[in-house]
């Protein structure tokens, strides 16, 4: 209703201008006989009132469609009514429509031509990375070392690429089953020894409440896992401190906690850094931040139900923490 009088306010304040300057007019001319002029008054009132009403009543559905919030996209093309105007916008819609329906597949099938290549191309390259490492895994000369070092990068970095690929079908890409926390802690730490080794930081791995099991996707928890125990080492480096991992129950719920002693995120950047590559302070002191690994970390976190906590201080360290909500004890 209120549509339908915006659109003809300015024909109502025309006609009320018109009735009141027809009545001057005889006014000025001399006529005072106001029964017939109230007569011609309410006579146009009640015209203009008929005209509205089937105005209204017969293009309410038009009107209430302008209304209404799309819901889908197939809702634009609802039937309206059988007024000129309802056609003609329907028709407009429905090209429209048909466009948006073209483009979308279009950019549909760019992306996964795209999200195909990448997959395919970190693949192929985990191949010769895989082939170079065995090479020089035995070779204790410190120039190999530094070739290893880089080897572990590259291959992190196309971890990376590759879960972030995986995420856009992450639906088909998963599979929930029940997991033992100790298991995978136990399978991070053992993956990137050599990156404590390296940035002479310690993992101190503490299960509190014997061998908890919860419900998960292996592959993506470990995924998760290792960008936080990543994280915790490389602005802990050098420091000769520990990195805590440990699981616990708390509020009836089993969590996962990555403890560091580094360099701490500043406050101003805590509201952020789940953000697609937000590096922040931090991330301008160390050049290898991507800004990518928390936000991946949220992202499998939030689609296989599970929560994300996050507490940090400057110069004292962090926390973050995944939150399961429920759990087995198996001895």
């Amino acid at each position: 209703m209120k549509l339908f009088l915006k659109e003809h306010l300015l024909l109502i304040i025309i006609q009320i201008i018109q009735f009141s300057a027809v009545m001057g007019i005889y006014w000025l001319d001399g006529y005072r006989h106001t029964g017939p002029a109230l007569y011609s008054i309410m006579l146009g009132l009640f015209l203009l009132s008929g005209y509205l009403g089937y105005q209204y009543y017969s293009r309410r559905q038009y009107y209430r469609r302008l209304q209404e919030p799309l819901l889908s996209l197939d809702d634009s093309i609802q039937r309206l009514d059988q007024a000129p105007v309802a056609e003609a916008l329907e028709q407009l819609l429905r090209q429209q429509y048909r466009y948006y329906q073209q483009q979308l597949a279009t950019i549909q099938q760019q992306q996964q031509q795209h999200l195909t290549f990448m997959n395919q191309w970190v693949h192929q390259m985990k191949t010769p990375l895989s082939v170079i490492e065995l090479t020089v895994q035995d070779i204790d000369e410190p120039e190999f070392a530094s070739i290893r070092e880089e080897l572990e990068r590259m291959s992190s970095g196309l971890n990376t690429i590759l879960y972030m690929a995986r995420l856009r079908t992450f639906e088909q890409d998963f599979h929930i089953r029940m997991i033992s926390l100790s298991e995978v802690i136990r399978e991070v730490v053992q993956e990137h020894k050599r990156l404590f080794i390296r940035n002479q930081v310690y993992p101190d791995v503490q299960i509190k409440d014997g061998d908890l099991w919860t419900e998960s996707d292996q592959k993506w928890l470990f995924f998760m896992l290792s960008q936080l125990v990543i994280n915790a080492v490389k602005y802990s480096a050098h420091t000769h401190h520990k990195v805590m991992i440990s699981s616990y129950i708390r509020h009836q719920q089993v969590v996962i906690e990555v403890k560091d002693q580094g360099v701490g995120i500043p406050a101003s950047d805590i509201k952020r850094v789940f953000e697609p590559f937000f590096t922040g302070e931090n991330g301008r002191r160390f050049r290898e931040s991507t800004g990518m690994g928390l936000y991946l970390t949220r992202e499998a976190a939030q689609r296989l139900d599970h929560q994300l906590e996050l507490e940090s201080k400057v110069d004292t360290g962090t926390t973050v923490r995944i939150i399961f909500p429920s759990y087995q004890r198996k001895h």
